[in-house]
């Protein structure tokens, strides 16, 4: 898995986008409500999907909360003035036995008499002033923090912010030339069932004791987590710096968030809650709504168009009902409308809520993904709203954020609005209580260079220190138009549905494209900040020499500095030119013509 690989939102669905593709999105990767039964040739080969901003379902919820916070009172819904002259793989190791065995051994005894380190005390200090003491402060910073994730991918580059950060991740995008970039020799069997496992099973990790015993205790950031992962840590003495699982899963549902949407004022697609039998009870409920025959059901849970189906008539439902099971489960029943979707990041302190860079989903595109609907990446640019779009999407998400504080959340969230194409209303798609697949994006712009990426802000409510900040300040200027500059990133998965050993792939780094669409390996790097214009890309690789390649495997993320989706909604040249060259170089041995035993699944060498 990488992030939404590791990833946004590992497959984002799109309410009431009307479809690019024609396939629905299994609901295995990342957390779907169901999950659909996997190829069994043998070597079993394993998911390898993108952590980029995940949907949790039942099974996949996270859980030691941290400790309590007083959260912000939630504030009455608040309409923006319009702006003058202007009427949001997984692959978890299951080790094998033996490791899996000396992991658990290792958790429960603390190796004999040395037990994991004890937190370190944190001297009572002064309250941060401003921006400039918080940068400060994070320069010079003690505490361990562990983002672990089957990548680096949400959160690579905040290491440039924060000293003492350290990437716990199963795969190695960067051939161990990552000096941050922590991957156990010992991986065991890639076979695991989802994201969760995967962290999981690195906490427990016998490498990953002894990391932790050298460098202390300290927090641990992930993108998906259960409850398992919070006791896991807390024998560690780590503390999980996120909302509890618990909380988590309960803001994850969709009928949740329409219900707290509705609560602060932030609209939701026309739409009814409910239950159905059949598709004659479906059709009941909607014209009992007035939301006419052309609908998008979704359920609680799941992720990227894995659980959103659209459905017009009796066939469509028969064949959602492959897939999922829609009789008798309470679910939310759309109105279809015109619409693009948008997303925007925000984080929810004790002083407010911050709003990041708003930007558009590229999502459903059948040379990226496999999945009707599913999330496939982001561009960041002035224009993606109105200003008057833009003013109202930013309060909204203000409001939405003061009111999940009163649920007791607080840190990082992320929100998607549909923009309702012929009437320019703003609507809530999705909330995604967690950092996500665009986290990569909101920390690479021009605003957070100027400010501070979001996520330090997240951290400082899960580390023991004051500080004051003037939010209305701060959202200010994230809202200039001159903090924003273009990045765009895509998630290439495999399309195909075929199996195969992948013997060949680009390395991580930054490449250059030209006309023709020929790629050249131009430097190595640990990220994508010293991109200098369109010509050149950041290619972060997932799936890498020993890992299986399949339909909706991850290969890998591009970063650039380029538009990658028009407005009129079509993939740049530029775009297909990465993509297609990146495709071009990668090479695979079908799974019928490995030789017997040939390998063991998922693992580098």
């Amino acid at each position: 898995m990488a992030g939404k690989v590791a990833s946004k939102k590992n497959g984002k669905s799109k309410k009431g986008t009307k479809p690019a593709a024609e396939d629905t999105a299994p609901p295995e990767q990342n957390g779907g409500a169901k999950k659909r039964a996997k190829p069994k040739p043998a070597p079993k080969p394993a998911p390898a999907v993108i952590p980029t901003q995940a949907t949790t379902s039942p099974a996949e919820a996270p859980a030691v909360a941290p400790p309590s916070v007083a959260a912000p009172a939630a504030a009455a819904p608040v309409e923006p003035a319009a702006p003058a002259g202007i009427p949001p793989q997984v692959s978890s190791v299951k080790a094998s036995s033996s490791v899996k065995a000396s992991a658990t051994r290792t958790v429960a005894t603390g190796r004999g008499s040395s037990g994991p380190p004890a937190a370190r005390a944190t001297p009572k200090r002064k309250p941060l002033k401003g921006v400039s003491a918080i940068r400060a402060f994070f320069r010079r910073n003690a505490t361990p923090i562990y983002f672990i994730s089957p990548t680096a991918f949400n959160l690579l580059g905040v290491d440039r912010w924060i000293s003492n950060f350290h990437y716990i991740n199963y795969y190695d995008s960067f051939g161990g030339m990552h000096p941050r970039v922590w991957v156990p020799q010992d991986r065991g069997e890639d076979n695991f069932g989802s994201m969760e496992e995967m962290n999981n099973y690195l906490i427990t990790h016998p490498e990953f004791f002894d990391l932790v015993r050298d460098k202390a205790p300290g927090k641990a950031v992930l993108v998906m987590f259960d409850e398992e992962t919070e006791r896991l840590a807390a024998d560690l003495g780590i503390e999980v710096a996120l909302p509890s699982a618990e909380l988590r899963h309960r803001m994850d549902s969709k009928l949740v968030t329409t219900r707290l949407g509705n609560e602060a004022g932030v609209p939701s697609v026309p739409n009814v809650l409910g239950s159905v039998e059949d598709y004659d009870g479906l059709i009941e409920l909607a014209r009992s709504a007035g939301l006419g025959d052309d609908l998008v059901v979704q359920l609680p849970w799941g992720d990227s168009g894995k659980t959103t189906f659209f459905i017009n008539d009796k066939a469509s439902w028969d064949k959602a009902e492959e897939s999922s099971e829609l009789t008798g489960v309470e679910m939310k029943v759309m109105k279809r409308i015109n619409c693009r979707a948008v997303a925007v990041e925000a984080v929810l302190t004790r002083h407010g809520t911050l709003v990041g860079p708003i930007m558009a989903d590229i999502t459903g595109y059948t040379e990226l993904t496999p999945y009707k609907g599913g999330w496939a990446g982001n561009d960041v640019y002035i224009d993606v709203l109105t200003p008057a779009q833009h003013a109202r999407a930013r309060v909204l998400t203000q409001n939405l954020g003061d009111r999940l504080g009163s649920e007791g959340y607080r840190g990082f969230f992320e929100v998607d609005y549909l923009v309702d194409v012929d009437t320019g209303e703003l609507y809530l798609g999705e909330l995604n209580p967690r950092l996500s697949g665009i986290s990569s994006m909101t920390n690479v712009t021009a605003g957070a260079y100027a400010e501070l990426p979001l996520f330090l802000f997240h951290l400082l409510e899960y580390l023991d220190v004051d500080y004051e900040i003037d939010v209305a300040e701060i959202n200010a200027r994230w809202a200039d138009p001159d903090s924003v500059d273009v990045w765009s990133q895509v998630v290439i998965k495999q399309t195909e549905d075929s199996i195969g050993l992948i013997t060949k792939s680009p390395e991580t780094g930054i490449w250059t494209t030209g006309p023709r669409g020929k790629l050249r390996f131009s430097r190595s790097a640990t990220d994508w900040h010293d991109l200098q214009d369109e010509s050149e890309g950041f290619y972060l690789r997932v799936a890498g020499p020993g890992d299986y390649l399949y339909k909706g495997a991850d290969i890998g993320i591009l970063v650039s500095r380029g538009r990658l989706q028009t407005n009129d909604f079509r993939l740049t040249p530029l775009c297909r030119r990465w993509v297609n060259g990146i495709r071009g170089l990668v090479a695979a041995t079908p799974l019928d013509e490995l030789p017997e035993g040939g390998g063991p699944a998922g693992l580098k060498s």
